[in-house]
């Protein structure tokens, strides 16, 4: 029997990603964000929801662009500050000892020292309730070679990305590859 917990958001796991953007000065800033995820497959997009109140929020509304930068398990506690943060107040980038470099797609910053970074331009804003949830279509992706495998294609293993638990409030490494998706279930039918 499942135990009622109600209305929560325990949807697991989540994504820890680092959205990153230009201020209405130019000054680049990232954000942790963990209510993201993939949200269409053609145009590639994917969605982040923020909270009015953040200084990102400003920002993809102004610049109508927003990187996606995946941080590594080693770089976690890095990616856990600029969560915790304010680039209203502090160059969190700077003092997290992280570099950008202007995307030549979309008006917005990528962190150098993450493995992934995903280049969107915003397509869709909805206002949600307590978060404007933004979608952007994924103009490119760029992965580093170290998290490449032989074939040249992303491998989840190298590149180590770390998701939220929203119920417990912790930070996971992705686990143990199960199986090849669309293949394993097919003796069951």
């Amino acid at each position: 029997m499942k135990k009622s917990l109600g209305a929560k958001v325990l949807a697991f796991p989540t994504p820890a990603w680092a959205v990153g953007t230009y201020d209405k000065d130019g000054k680049p800033n990232a954000m942790l964000a963990a209510w993201a995820g993939l949200c269409c497959s053609k145009p590639p997009c994917v969605s982040v929801s923020l909270r009015a109140a953040t200084y990102s929020h400003a920002a993809i509304v102004e610049r109508q662009a927003f990187t996606v930068n995946v941080p590594s398990e080693a770089q976690v506690k890095v990616a856990d500050y600029l969560g915790i943060a304010s680039g209203r107040n502090v160059d969190k980038l700077a003092k997290a000892g992280l570099t950008t470099t202007a995307s030549e797609l979309v008006d917005a910053p990528i962190i150098n020292e993450f493995p992934m970074v995903l280049e969107c331009k915003l397509v869709h804003t909805a206002e949600l309730g307590l978060h404007t949830q933004f979608v952007g279509e994924i103009l490119d992706v760029k992965v580093a070679e170290e998290a490449l495998n032989e074939r040249g294609e992303l491998d989840t293993d190298k590149l180590r990305p770390v998701v939220f638990g929203p119920g417990t409030r912790h930070y996971y490494g992705v686990g143990d590859v199960l199986g090849k998706a669309f293949s394993i279930g097919k003796d069951i039918g």
